[in-house]
């Protein structure tokens, strides 16, 4: 039986459940849902949190621009990232592996083979590849957008069956609903014109990304015709409670 593939996006702000630190239950609620689900699905993560792992162990001083300290932060923080999700994952049977790319490395042909064929690889193994910016030569995801964008890009580049973006809200909302001060979540989107214009501009605390970011990420699965879910990754088990339906969640087709 041929797996359903996934992309899961997690976010800084999920992964950090909106704190200073990285948070272990979270990582060990990701773990517990894929091993769930394993025998169906097979699944490729693009994590941020970097940074704020980073952040968690020391304090840079620079006279550097920002982004450099930032890109220094990644450099720190990502061996430690991944290491959490080594052992974690190791606890539910999971095996991982560590895959950084940048931006560029779409543009080329030979280096997008490679991408699929080294992932591949590894999923046909039981390795679950971890990708992440290469931060310390890439200024794009800093600046861009907490990986939503990256995480499109892969999962039309890998023919993902499903993009899942964890965020901290349900999906997106109305923007009606935001203005009255009760969020109501959009759960289907057919007409994508129509969703830009729900957009309220709102950036995420530890994220660089919000609403807009996801939304466009969601523009690249669609042309690859790959369906995006936008789920609140804050809550315990919000892969399983959205297949279930069992959460508010906006679904892009």
């Amino acid at each position: 039986m041929k797996k359903r593939r996934i992309l899961l996006k997690v976010g800084s702000n999920t992964l950090t459940k909106e704190t200073d630190n990285i948070s272990r239950g979270k990582i060990e609620d990701i773990a517990s849902q894929i091993a769930k689900l394993q025998d169906t699905c097979e699944f490729v993560i693009v994590s941020s949190g970097a940074i704020a792992v980073a952040k968690q162990f020391v304090k840079l001083e620079s006279k550097q621009k920002d982004v450099f300290v930032k890109q220094a932060l990644a450099s720190i923080g990502q061996p430690h990232l991944i290491r959490i999700y080594q052992e974690i994952f190791r606890e539910y049977g999971l095996l991982t592996s560590q895959c950084l790319l940048s931006y560029s490395d779409f543009e080329r042909e030979q280096s997008r083979t490679n991408i699929v064929n080294t992932i591949n690889v590894l999923v046909a193994n039981n390795y679950i590849p971890i990708i992440n910016e290469n931060d310390t030569v890439a200024t794009d995801e800093i600046k861009f957008g907490d990986n939503d964008k990256l995480g499109a890009l892969t999962a039309s580049l890998l023919k993902a069956d499903l993009f899942i973006i964890a965020t901290n809200t349900s999906g997106i909302y109305t923007k009606e609903s935001l203005e009255n001060g009760t969020p109501k979540t959009i759960e289907v989107v057919e007409d994508f014109e129509e969703l830009a214009k729900q957009v309220v501009s709102s950036k995420s605390s530890h994220g660089s990304g919000g609403m807009q970011s996801k939304i466009e990420a969601a523009s690249v699965t669609k042309k690859a015709n790959i369906e995006t879910w936008i789920v609140n990754g804050l809550e315990d088990n919000f892969m399983l409670n959205a297949m279930d339906n069992k959460v508010p969640f906006t679904k892009i087709k």
